[in-house]
């Protein structure tokens, strides 16, 4: 059989060489986004058990990386997204060491018991992951080696390579560091996650991070009509082979044929909305303002290099934009009145030990307000918000 196989596939031209390798990449990029991260890490989806077992190999065999670490690892990024304790944040660490040494630093959180303990909960523990993936780390390359010259000779070394660079360069470095640095948001999140890419092809989908980001326990990571996540049509075509149950996805907006008066399935949906609210809040709100702002005051430089300082979170700047936004604030009153508005509610789900009837309160009092602000955006922004309803059944 191996000699049949040896005979197949030496006989490869470049391409075809080339096609392989981008398979088996794929492959390792399928079992990191399908199984280690939405299957494992935010149990967004339910792989069947068989499947589980193929990638957990796979992962064992091209890294010798561990279900739980990376897991772990993961999980501890999300809650302490760009501030101390982020395994790998370009805030915290750098672009440069991020993209050069994502791997190591990997390497070190991989190491760090607390991290397992307390984040690694519900990840494999049975025979296979103590006897042998975890116990024998590295045999699982030494074995994919093997069968790389088995199959393809000394061309099956280079071929090994790529598949064992892709995750450090694709994953630690490209989605950790650039995933955090460059590209377009849809969504203002706490962190800095962008979406590198619109058609999210060569990583499995997860070119779409900051969707990610906004929705962390979403099956699907394409959020706008024009996006693509690959991850998402690998999911769908399991799930018609019965192979996969999606559990979770990204809320879409529904709203009421007429605003409601304000009550707790109002504040309810918002708060599961949330993420689509404030977009809507920056498109409808912030934005009309800010142009309106800049026709009034063409010749006003700070107006004009205004955008960013107005749409981001207060937290994500740094001091010196903090300064040109109060400066900001301090001269244009409209724009500073529509500012203090979206911050009044972000504090809605962004409060601890409050009673839902409290929210309920404060939510009726936001709106009552800005319905009667004087400020045309403003005020239909409002009614639209009372409109937000349940997901028909």
């Amino acid at each position: 059989m191996l000699d049949y196989a040896y005979g197949l596939f030496s006989g490869l031209t470049f391409w075809g060489y080339v096609a392989i390798t981008f398979v088996m990449v794929q492959v390792s990029m399928m079992a990191v986004t399908l199984y280690l991260h939405r299957d494992q890490a935010h149990r967004a989806i339910d792989l069947h058990p068989a499947l589980r077992i193929f990638f957990r190999i796979w992962i064992w065999l091209s890294s010798g990386m561990q279900t739980r670490a990376w897991v772990a690892i993961h999980r501890k990024h999300h809650a302490h997204c760009e501030r101390e304790g982020d395994p790998h944040s370009p805030v915290v660490f750098g672009l440069r060491k991020v993209l050069l040494e994502g791997a190591e630093l990997y390497k070190v959180e991989a190491k760090n018991a607390e991290t397992l303990d307390e984040f690694g909960r519900g990840t494999p523990d049975d025979w296979l992951e103590r006897n042998v993936i975890a116990r024998y780390s590295s045999l699982g390359i030494v074995l994919m080696l093997t069968i790389d010259l088995l199959l393809f000779g000394v061309v099956g070394i280079t071929i090994l390579a790529i598949q064992m660079l892709s995750m450090p360069v694709f994953a630690a470095g490209g989605i950790n560091g650039l995933g955090h640095h460059s590209g377009y948001r849809n969504f203002e999140t706490d962190d800095a996650s962008t979406n590198m890419l619109p058609i999210a092809l060569l990583i499995g989908g997860e070119e779409l991070h900051n969707n990610h980001h906004a929705f962390p326990t979403s099956a699907k990571f394409s959020v706008r009509w024009w996006e693509f996540d690959i991850g998402w049509f690998y999911i769908c075509t399991l799930r018609a082979l019965g192979m996969c149950k999606i559990r979770r996805v990204a809320p879409k907006p529904n709203f009421a044929d007429e605003p409601r008066h304000v009550d707790l399935e109002t504040l309810q949906v918002i708060l599961v909305n949330r993420m689509h609210v404030l977009r809507d809040y920056t498109r409808k709100v912030t934005l009309p303002v800010l142009r309106t702002e800049r026709r009034a005051n063409r010749s006003n430089s700070l107006l004009r290099k205004a955008r960013k300082l107005v749409v981001r979170r207060p937290g994500r700047l740094d001091d010196v934009a903090r300064a040109r936004l109060t400066a900001l604030l301090a001269d244009h009153q409209t724009i500073r009145v529509v500012h203090e508005y979206r911050e009044r509610l972000t504090e809605l789900w962004e409060q601890a030990n409050v009673s839902n009837e409290h929210l309920v309160t404060q939510l009726k009092e936001w709106c009552a307000m800005a319905e009667a602000s004087g400020i045309q955006v403003l005020e239909d922004f409002a009614t639209r918000l009372r409109g937000y309803a349940l997901q028909a059944a």
